[in-house]
Formats: structure tokens, C-alpha cells, sequence
């Protein structure tokens, strides 16, 4: 009846893909993936917003991780935003009904990496639940403002799309709550919306900042003769250009401030050949150039903040490299943040608490800060794990670490499971600058590869703390190497001694960087109108390597042949060598219906077929937001498209192949997960606890593990734990009324890491459950009838029953690897008593092939699952220690009998003695109860205490070292074997006890009974026992208990 997991469920691939595919986003279910982190650097934040009257409550926007909510004033924060796009541009409260939430999708700082929104989402119940209300194509929100007395009057300034011309961009308005929209401000299909400010003591009134912009793949041009600034009185119906004192044009991005207290008074600052901060003292008719520091000025798209005070209209806030604060009505400022408390730079975000001036929260590049003395010293609130990765990678340590570069908070490193749940201490800082490709190196757990932007690459010893350049350098005769801002860095799977990186030219080192050999030609169009990033940004010059272009972006070594190695760059080659870069092939993937020059985004050798390759290219940087995904089965000479289906959503980064299913692959895409199980044919949306439309940069899949690892560019890095259920969901499965999945093998342990305390003010990601995890597949929702697993142990002995879940798709149940617990004595809880948990601790299972049985409403299915020895504790003696804890086992049961068979005996007696007429034989009853009653107490807790009490009984003596003993996965010591001799020796004393109470004494007062017509009392027999024994009330939980003892300790 038994099989492996692997007999039972293996079928050939290529007869899967026969079967009709069944696969939905459902069916993933109980499979989810769990969140690292990391928050200790957090990432880049883009809108704060809190409640005037209740000040706890602060809602963020971030750049691709959502929007979270805090209601303990920045301690602890929740994402409430999941299920929507992450990229957030804009929020905004009610100042009427502050349950009523706006939030403008698509980020508005729009630097090289930024993603995309769909529109406004409105809630009207604090943030649980989201409607979109509009302007989907509008890509870009920068600013929400509303009507303060008229709720469902509300303004959205749409910079539009970043990458195309479009007419889905200007100023909006509605009156009916984003049910209609009206386009109140436009000028052309170049020039959006990307600043509004109105007089709160007129709402008519508003001054609304117009902004020509445009991203391509290889140039920013910020600025244009159609930027202006605009004003109108009557709600938007009509608007007039505003340049009384502002500079001639063109001008590039504005960002505008008014005073609440004072609302005449409005800064401004202008982006133009000279970019300066403006003045205006009569609500924005007249402005006075006002110079300023360097850091007001600086990188005025990216830059586009200003905050007045709301009580004090001196009080000027510009957020940018750092925080410069001005107290003269922003005639002269100074740095904030320079006393006390390191903030990160780049600053985006700030929210003045309006009753409490000196309260505020930054928002910047590197997360959210908190300062209670305006600005002058600054707390981070490491509670939101927003990270923006671009790559992920592992080694191979146990447990293994996750390696990836962040978006302007550099390289880092933490542990996949960590004591006490993964915590912003347990990451390591790697490497500088904006991070993205880190490779540990294969040989040397203590060197990693690491890089920066522009393709400044290092090798780091971490156990020196040093880094040394390892970036290739020209030669005499070369041209200069262009690096991309995302520049590759990938070891070869076949020889862990060689690296690759790549400029134009694909570099090779088989020394750790030490040397590098150029190994093609240069693989990209070389186009020169492509390359003049000198020149990029427009008015304001931005040159950061960011529109560094006709680059290599991606390369692909075979995990099967050394010397065969893909290309791809960023301005559309895909080119092959077969031998090792002597030669090189351009391939057209046109052929799929790809535009000729798109972004090469990832190409990925297969694993299993030396002939086949995936390839993901993305063309957003020219408006396309469409998924592209071929594949090659003939080394690159014909590809084919396998984007097909509907339910593919946003561009491409990057497609993986599973290393032992070939029809399995992961598509990581700006708007999620998707996982096709039949070779890339139809694809589904992976949401079990990821969130839906966050960006997928990377992913890799571990090889001891089979986990997989998920790099996102905006929520940190997720992990699915052991995809091998996923591998066995082939069509022909997903037809299957049920099925048992396979798990790995798991170790036998009581734990080693725990979970930690989340919810504090710092993030703690989770571990990895150490348990054994069974999994099965329902085609449909078991509707009636129970779902259960049975457990066999190697001998075919039935150790437990558990009960299942039933709903459609992957269930998970946990078997915490412990048998049936002890039918344990029956007493009171006494505070701190460990004892009392003897009958809810199951024996540790011993290692083995335990057998597993399905039963779902009459349906079953039968596997084993390996229990494993700890390979953590190579030496643990697993038999003796179950000797030992059998014993103690059996003490817990034979004194559990014994209270039974005490408390059974009294409670006849007084039965009797009720019934009794003669007052002689009454008494005789009643004092046997109270002998009985008075030696139960000495066998158990009957008085529970309300504080702290020394008293424990046999119960508690016996069933502390069960418990002892069953939570150390080492034998006991000497001392506690000694023990167990001493508390045997008071159990059978006791035992002899009652034999004394259940011999002549018990015999006289049955023949009495007889007499009186009466009937006996019986000694209850173990069989009964048995039978009959049901487990009292669960004390206190575990935690409970074990506080308890940390407070009786104290």
C-alpha cells in the first residue's frame, strides 16, 4: 500500500503536457512564500501621510513595495495594498472622513528604474478594502489633494507616462468620489501634471505645475518649452500661465509649497538653465528668486518636495540629498539631521503632525525616519522590509545565505533561517553604491563578488573586511568600455573558477578577477546616437550611468557545456558562441513576434537540453508594457513565442527553469510570479502570500533545498520553501480527484531556530517551519466529509491521525514529528508548572519511513515521508534518548491510571454515601473519600494557585522531566537519569498506596454495600482507562508557560 513520494506521482514529462492543464493561481494554496526582509536598509519611500487627530496612525507609500499602515506611530507597520500595483506615487487622507484613503499608483520620482501604476485606488474603510476608481493609463501619479469640506471633490496630477507620448496625463478632477473623471488641466501628449497646491481657505483656488519629461533607454530629458506654471480661481474651469518673476523658459519639473498657516505665502522651486527656489508672498501672482543652497537646487526631478510648517509658515522643509530646513521663510537654510542619528540620503517624503509641529516622519531612499525635535535629530523605523533588489544569489552553507544588490543601498548578505527568526542584525553589509549582481565565490565561503553602478566591481573578504577593484580596464587601443548601470557578473556553472562580466565586450576571468580576458568582439548595435549620455538629463545634467547604453544586460552560460554561452544587451542583440567566444552568431527572435532592437532582459540555457534556451526581452522603455518570453529548442536558430495567455501582466525581467522538471518555469515580470507547468504554454499568477504586482527582478533555485528564491524590486527578497509539490503538478495530476505531494526529507529535531518575536519595533522575518510538512493536492473543495492524515511508523504501527484542510489545491498539514501524548494525570494548573504539558507532549518520532495515508471523503492516497537524523547533530544516540523518555512515558500513564483510579473510586464512594440510609455505612463512605481525596492530593495539583507557589506534587515532578526531556534532543544528564530512579521508586511507593486502598479496606466496604443493596466500587482497570481517558483542558500556550518562567525567574 506504501510508495515513495516519487513512485507515486512521477510521470514522463513529455506525456504531461497531453493532459489538460488545470493549474490556476488557486491551486498554489497552502504553498506560500515567506518574507526575509531585510528592513535594516529598508528602500526607497515615496509618500507619507498621517491623521491630524490620532497621530498613531501614519499610512507609506513606497516605490515598489505598497502601501503600509501603521496605527502605533511607525513601531510596527502592516502592507495593506497586496493586491494592487506597488509602485505608489501619491497618497492622501480625508480631512472630513479620515477612513476615506486615496492612493495614486505609479511613482512620480522618475529615475531609470522606476515601474508603473494602474490608476487611483480609493477606501473608504481605513485601508481593508480598495476600489479602483480611474485613470489606469495615467502610469504616473505625483500628487492627490482634497476638497477639505467636499469629501468626493478631489484633484490627481498625473505627470502620465514616463516612455511614450500619451494624452493620459494633466491635471484631473471629480466630484462624485472617482466615479467620473474631467481632465481639467492639459496641455499636450508630452506634458503632464507633476504639482498641485490649493488655498485651504478658498478650494477654488489652485496653482498646478506642468512638466514635459521623457525617459527612452538611452537619454532623461527633463524640461521643454511646454513646462509652466499655471493658476485658476474657479475650480479649474478656467487657468491662466503664471511668470510674473519666474525665469524664461524652458522650464523642467516645479515643486510647489504653501504655507496652511499663511496660505499667501508659496515657495517654489523651478527647474530651468538656472534652477533656484522662487518666492511668492501673494498666493502665487508675483515670485521672487531667492538663492539657496546647493542641496534646495539639487536634481529637481528627483527632487521634487517641498513642506511648509503648518503652524509656522517660517518654517520651510526641502527634502533632497539630505533635509535642509530654513526658519526665515526660506530665506537662508540649514541641514537638518546633523546633530544626532544617520540618515540615509535622498530624500522624497515628509509629514508634519499638524498639532505637534516637532513630530515628523521622512521619507528617503533608505526608509522612513521619525524626529520629535523638528528635524534636528532622527530616529529609522526598521519595521518595513521594502527592499529593492535587482539580483539574488546563494551559496551552498547550511543553512545557506542570501546574497543580492539593492536599488542606492548597496550589496548584502543574510542567512535564509536564523535563531530566533531572521532579524536586521542577521544581514550583512557587502559593498557600497547602488547595488545589483553579488556572487559568492564557489571555493571560498569568505570572498564574494560584488558591484555598484556602472559596472564598479569588487571582490570583498569578509573576513578581512577589505574589497579590492576587479573591474576590467581599457588597454592600449581600446575603445572605453561601456558599462551598464545593471552591469552582469555571473559564474559559469560548469567551472566555478571562471567569471564572466560584460561591457560591450564579454570579459572572462579564471583567476577571481585577478585578470580578465576580452572573449568576443564588441556584441552590441554600437550606436552612437545611443551613447551620448554626457548630455543626459535636459536642463539639469544627470549623468550617473543610469542611461548608459549598447551594453551587454545579460549573460547565460550553459549549465551543460562550458564553452557555449548566450548574450544579450540592452539595445536588442541576442548573440551565441559554441566555442568558448571564438565565434559569435547574432540570433533574430523577431521571429516571435519580438520588435527587432528590444531589451534582452535575460537569457537562460536550459539545464536539461543543450539545445534549448528561454529568453525574457522588455520594451517598456518604449511604451510597451507587454510580456515577451520566447524559447529555442534548436540552439538559437528559430525562437518561439511562449508569452501567450491573458493572464500575463507586465514587462519581462527575467525566466527560470527548474533543475529537475524541464517543463516547469518561473516568470518574474514587473507585475509578479507566474508559473507554467507544461514548458511555457499557459501560465498562471503565483499569489500565495506574494504580493500580486510587485516587481520580479531575479530568482534562483537552490540545489540542496529546492527552495525557491524570490528577488523583488520593492518588498525584499521572498522564499517559497521546497518546490517539489509544484514539480509533481503536471496536467496530468491536476486531473486527480486527490493526491499526496512530496515533501523533502526532514530532520529529527525539537528545533533550532524558532520564530522570534514579530511585531516589535524591528522586522523578523520568518524561518522555515522544522517540522514535517505533508502535502496534498484536492481537485475540488472537499464539501462534506472529513479530510485526515494517517500516520504508520516503520513497523506499520499507526502513530496519530491529523486532521486536514479541505480546500481546492496545495493543502499543507505539520506534523510537529511527535507521537500520541500520554494519557497524563488529571489536576489543576499551578502557575509556572512545566509538568502540566506532559499530556500534550507527543515522544519525539525516531528517524525512518513513516507511512502517510490521505483520506478526503471516502478518496485516499498513501506515501512515505523520510524522517531523517539531524545532520546538524551527526552524534545524537536517537535510541537512547527514546529509551529514557519511554520510561518516563510510562510513568506519566501509570500515574495518570493511578489519579483515575483514585478519583473514580472517591467519586463512588460519595455516590454512595448519598444513597446511603445507614448512617454508619455513610460515614464509612465519606471517610474513604476523604482518604482517597487527601492521597490524590498528594499525587496531584488540586489547588490552583493565583501566584507564585513551590508546591508540586508527583504530577509535576514526573511530568517535568517527561517534558525535560522531550524538548532537548539529547539524552538527559546523570543527574535527571538519577532523578527518574527516585521519582520510579515514589511512584511505585504510591502505587503500593493504593493497593492498600483498593484491597481489604475496599472488599469490607463492598460486602456493607452489598448488604445495603447498594452497588460496589471497582477499581478501574487500565483497559478503561484507556478507553475513556480524554485529555483535560489545555493549559496556558507554550508562550504563556514559558513567560511565566522568565517571570518567576526575575
Amino acid at each position: 500500500m506504501k510508495r515513495y513520494f516519487s513512485a507515486c506521482l512521477l510521470t514522463a514529462w513529455a506525456a504531461a503536457m497531453c493532459a489538460q492543464n488545470a493549474l490556476t493561481s488557486a491551486t498554489f494554496g497552502a504553498l506560500e512564500a515567506r518574507n526575509i526582509g531585510p528592513a535594516v536598509m529598508s528602500g526607497r519611500i515615496t509618500a507619507i501621510e498621517g491623521i491630524s487627530n490620532n497621530p498613531k496612525i501614519l499610512y507609506v507609500g513606497t516605490a515598489g513595495g505598497g502601501v503600509w499602515k501603521s496605527t502605533t506611530a511607525g513601531m510596527t507597520f502592516e502592507p495593506i495594498f497586496d493586491k494592487y500595483p506597488q509602485s505608489i506615487g501619491a497618497l492622501a487622507i480625508d480631512p472630513v472622513k479620515p477612513d476615506i484613503v486615496w492612493v495614486g499608483t505609479g511613482e512620480s520620482n522618475m529615475r531609470n528604474s522606476v515601474s508603473i501604476g494602474l490608476g487611483v485606488y480609493r477606501s473608504t474603510d481605513a485601508g481593508r478594502n480598495w476600489t479602483h476608481v480611474g485613470l489606469e493609463k495615467t502610469e504616473h501619479i505625483a500628487k492627490i489633494v482634497i476638497h477639505p469640506q467636499q469629501s468626493n471633490t478631489v484633484y490627481v496630477a498625473a505627470p502620465g507616462p514616463l516612455w511614450s507620448d500619451s494624452p493620459d496625463r494633466g491635471l484631473y478632477k471629480t466630484t462624485d468620489g472617482g466615479k467620473t473623471w474631467e481632465k481639467v488641466l492639459y496641455v499636450n501628449d508630452r506634458t503632464g501634471c507633476a504639482d498641485v497646491i490649493m488655498d485651504p481657505r478658498n478650494p477654488e483656488v489652485l496653482l498646478a505645475a506642468m512638466w514635459e519629461v521623457r525617459r527612452t533607454p538611452y537619454s532623461f530629458t527633463s524640461g521643454g518649452l511646454n513646462s509652466a506654471l499655471y493658476k485658476t480661481i474657479d475650480g479649474g474651469k478656467t487657468w491662466r500661465k503664471i511668470t510674473n518673476g519666474l525665469p524664461t523658459g524652458p522650464f523642467g519639473r516645479i515643486a510647489l509649497a504653501l504655507a496652511p498657516s499663511a496660505p499667501d505665502n508659496m515657495w517654489a522651486i523651478v527647474e530651468s538653465e538656472n534652477t533656484g527656489l522662487y518666492i511668492s508672498n501673494d498666493g502665487g501672482e508675483t515670485w521672487k528668486y531667492q538663492s539657496a543652497t546647493s542641496n534646495v537646487t539639487a536634481r529637481p526631478f528627483y527632487f521634487s518636495t517641498l513642506v511648509v510648517d503648518p503652524k509656522d509658515p517660517k518654517r520651510v522643509y526641502r527634502p533632497a540629498f539630505s533635509l535642509s530646513i530654513s526658519t526665515d521663510g526660506g530665506y537662508s537654510f540649514n541641514e537638518g539631521g546633523r546633530t544626532s542619528g544617520w540618515v540615509h540620503s535622498d530624500h522624497h517624503a515628509l509629514w508634519i503632525n499638524p498639532n505637534s509641529t516637532n513630530h515628523l516622519y521622512l521619507g528617503t531612499d533608505g526608509g522612513v525616519y521619525m524626529s520629535l525635535d523638528y528635524g534636528v535629530s532622527w530616529t529609522m523605523l526598521k519595521t518595513l522590509p521594502v527592499s529593492q533588489y535587482y539580483q539574488v544569489s546563494v551559496d551552498l552553507q547550511d543553512p545557506y545565505h542570501v546574497y543580492g544588490g539593492l536599488q542606492d543601498n548597496g550589496s548584502w548578505r543574510g542567512p535564509s533561517r536564523a535563531r530566533g527568526g531572521i532579524k536586521n542584525g542577521d544581514w550583512v553589509d557587502l559593498y557600497g553604491g547602488d547595488g545589483f549582481w553579488v556572487q559568492p565565490d564557489a571555493q571560498n565561503p569568505d570572498v564574494v563578488y560584488c558591484e555598484s553602478q556602472g559596472g564598479n566591481m569588487a571582490r570583498v573578504n569578509l573576513k578581512t573586511g577589505q574589497s579590492k577593484s576587479i573591474q576590467p580596464q581599457e588597454r592600449p587601443g581600446d575603445p572605453k568600455y561601456r558599462w551598464n548601470w545593471n552591469t552582469p557578473i555571473v559564474k559559469s556553472p560548469v567551472n566555478p573558477n571562471i567569471l564572466y562580466c560584460g561591457a560591450q565586450f564579454l570579459f572572462r576571468s579564471n583567476d577571481r578577477g585577478e585578470s580578465w580576458e576580452r572573449i568576443s568582439p564588441d556584441l552590441t548595435t554600437n550606436d552612437s546616437i545611443k551613447q551620448q549620455q554626457y548630455a543626459s538629463g535636459g536642463l539639469t545634467v544627470d549623468n550617473t550611468s543610469a542611461e548608459n547604453h549598447c551594453t551587454i544586460y545579460t549573460i547565460g552560460p550553459s549549465p551543460l557545456e562550458e564553452n557555449l554561452i548566450y548574450v544579450g544587451t540592452d539595445d536588442g542583440n541576442l548573440q551565441v558562441t559554441r566555442d568558448g567566444g571564438k565565434t559569435w552568431k547574432r540570433l533574430d527572435y523577431t521571429m516571435a513576434g519580438i520588435p527587432a532592437g528590444t531589451w534582452v532582459s535575460r537569457v537562460t540555457p536550459s539545464r536539461h537540453d543543450l539545445n534549448r534556451a528561454y529568453a525574457t526581452f522588455d520594451r517598456h522603455t518604449y511604451g510597451d508594457m507587454r510580456t515577451y518570453v520566447a524559447r529555442t529548442d534548436d540552439g538559437g536558430q528559430t525562437w518561439k513565442a511562449i508569452h501567450l495567455g491573458e493572464g500575463l501582466k507586465g514587462y519581462a525581467h527575467v525566466i527560470i527553469e527548474d533543475i529537475e522538471n524541464p517543463n516547469l518555469l518561473f516568470l518574474g515580470t514587473e507585475f509578479g510570479l507566474y508559473i507554467s507547468n507544461d514548458g511555457g504554454q499557459t501560465w498562471v499568477h503565483y499569489k500565495a502570500k506574494l504580493p500580486e504586482y510587485v516587481g520580479v527582478r531575479d530568482m534562483v533555485i537552490h540545489p540542496r533545498t529546492q527552495d525557491l528564491v524570490i528577488a523583488t524590486h520593492g518588498r525584499g527578497i521572498f522564499i517559497i520553501d521546497d518546490i517539489s509539490p509544484i514539480r509533481r503538478l503536471t496536467p496530468q495530476l491536476l486531473e486527480r480527484p486527490v493526491a499526496l505531494l512530496p515533501s523533502r526529507p526532514t530532520p529529527v529535531t525539537t528545533g533550532h531556530y524558532g520564530q522570534g518575536f514579530p511585531n516589535t519595533d524591528a522586522f523578523v522575518g520568518p524561518n522555515p517551519t522544522e517540522q514535517a510538512v505533508i502535502q496534498y493536492y484536492l481537485k475540488d473543495r472537499v464539501l462534506t466529509g472529513e479530510v485526515t492524515i494517517d500516520l504508520f511508523d516503520p513497523s506499520g504501527k499507526k502513530v496519530l491521525t491529523l486532521p486536514g484542510s479541505n480546500r481546492k489545491g496545495i493543502n499543507a498539514v505539520r506534523w510537529d514529528m511527535r507521537t500520541t501524548p500520554p494519557r497524563a494525570a488529571q489536576g489543576v494548573m499551578v502557575r509556572g508548572e512545566m509538568g502540566a504539558f506532559a499530556g500534550f507532549f507527543g515522544q519525539l518520532a525516531l528517524p525512518g519511513s513513516y507511512g502517510v495515508r490521505l483520506n478526503a471523503a471516502g478518496l485516499t492516497d498513501s506515501a512515505v515521508l523520510e524522517l531523517i537524523p539531524d545532520p546538524l547533530q551527526p552524534d545524537l544516540d536517537y535510541q537512547r534518548r527514546r529509551a529514557i523518555s519511554q520510561e518516563l512515558y510510562g510513568m506519566v500513564e501509570d500515574l495518570g491510571l493511578l489519579v483515575a483510579q483514585v478519583q473514580s473510586a472517591k467519586d463512588a464512594a460519595l455516590q454512595r454515601a448519598a444513597l446511603a440510609k445507614d448512617t454508619k455505612l455513610r460515614g464509612q463512605l465519606q471517610r474513604y473519600a476523604n482518604d482517597l481525596e487527601a492521597f490524590r492530593k498528594t499525587l496531584t495539583e488540586t489547588i490552583e494557585s493565583k501566584g507564585i507557589t513551590g508546591e508540586q506534587q508527583l504530577r509535576a515532578r514526573i511530568g517535568k522531566l517527561y517534558v525535560l526531556s522531550e524538548m532537548s534532543d539529547e539524552p538527559p544528564t546523570r543527574s535527571v537519569l538519577d532523578k527518574i530512579q527516585t521519582l520510579r521508586s515514589e511512584l511505585q511507593q504510591a502505587q503500593g498506596r493504593a493497593d492498600d486502598f483498593f484491597g481489604a479496606r475496599l472488599l469490607a466496604l463492598n460486602r456493607a454495600l452489598q448488604k445495603a443493596g447498594l452497588p460496589g466500587i471497582e477499581r478501574m482497570s487500565r483497559q478503561n482507562f484507556e478507553q475513556n481517558y480524554q485529555a483535560g483542558p489545555k493549559p496556558a500556550g507554550l508562550q504563556e508557560w514559558l513567560d511565566s518562567l522568565v517571570e518567576e525567574r526575575e
